[in-house]
């Protein structure tokens, strides 16, 4: 059975920084596309990057020039690094991997973004 687990969420300052990130176990399946997704409370979930490779590679507006999404082939993973963050970040981050007919969602992980 395929999981993907994230972590890395946390409560943070606005101004700064976080990182999260997210592994798929239970598959040797090399996914075509992984990304992250957000949903703040009351808000419909919304896509935050995607990445199929390093030369396509996808972000909304709201953070463009200020996260970072990454994939590691070989450990099935993706990053998200996040910089400048702003209290309208707070959401659960979730992680998504597809391809093949395979779509796979996290359990979500928290970030929270106030002084």
């Amino acid at each position: 059975q395929v999981h993907l687990v994230e972590s890395g969420g946390g409560l943070v300052q606005p101004g700064g920084s976080l990182s999260v990130s997210c592994s798929a176990s239970g598959t040797n399946f090399r996914f075509t596309a992984m990304g992250w997704y957000r949903q703040a409370p009351g808000k419909q979930r919304e896509l935050v990057a995607t990445i199929i490779s390093i030369g396509n590679i996808n972000y909304a507006d709201s953070v463009k020039g200020r996260f970072t999404i990454s994939r590691h082939n070989v450990r099935n993973a993706v990053y998200l690094q996040m910089s400048s963050l702003k209290p309208e970040d707070t959401a659960v981050y979730y992680c998504r991997a597809w391809g093949r007919g395979h779509d796979y969602w996290g359990q979500g992980t928290q970030v929270t973004v106030s002084s």
